[in-house]
């Protein structure tokens, strides 16, 4: 991609941002925006994610416990059947972050970060599918929808607390009191 089209994407994700109380800082500014009053993303223009984010103190944050898929069917007989592979596990998990905040007058564009644990998926020779969750991010985050890129952690584990679950998203957003942003 060249360097006009960079700008251009980095201009409109960055205008896009500031209505919603965010601002995306990208090399050569980053001092001056830890001390904004706006919640701050730091990296490169072209990563589907945050280097790190600088939150203000005049936000508030709220933590989400680590959160697990709903259940599909549960007469299923595998565990596709009962709760779907990674990235449909994931994008249930996101679908329930999503509909929790909406009952608290926020959205996913108030997520600063994921911790992302990926377990072992017996179908794909018991090794940890991070495409699958990938891919599900991609559909959430870093989008027309919402340009937020939170900061992320994803760490491959040997199991989680049911060997049916193959993804636990925990997140950490930020938010103003009575701010029209956070609608």
């Amino acid at each position: 991609m060249n360097t006009s089209m960079k700008s251009i994407i980095a201009a409109t994700v960055m205008g896009i941002s500031l209505i919603a109380g965010f601002s995306f800082a990208y090399a050569g500014n980053e001092k001056d925006e830890l001390k904004s009053d706006k919640v701050t993303f730091f990296g490169s223009p072209t990563s589907a994610i945050s280097s790190s984010v600088a939150i203000p103190h005049s936000y508030n944050r709220l933590l989400f416990s680590g959160t697990v898929a709903p259940l599909l069917n549960k007469y299923g007989k595998t565990t596709y059947e009962r709760y779907g592979n990674t990235e449909k596990q994931a994008i249930g998990i996101l679908e329930k972050l999503k509909a929790d905040l909406k009952t608290k007058g926020l959205s996913l564009a108030n997520v600063t970060y994921l911790r992302v644990y990926v377990a072992p998926d017996p179908n794909k020779g018991n090794t940890p599918d991070y495409q699958g969750w990938f891919d599900a991010y991609a559909l959430f985050f870093n989008i027309k929808e919402n340009p937020v890129k939170t900061a992320r952690s994803t760490v491959g584990v040997q199991s989680l607390v049911s060997s049916d679950y193959l993804i636990e998203i925990e997140a950490e957003v930020a938010y103003k009191n009575n701010s029209k942003s956070n609608k």
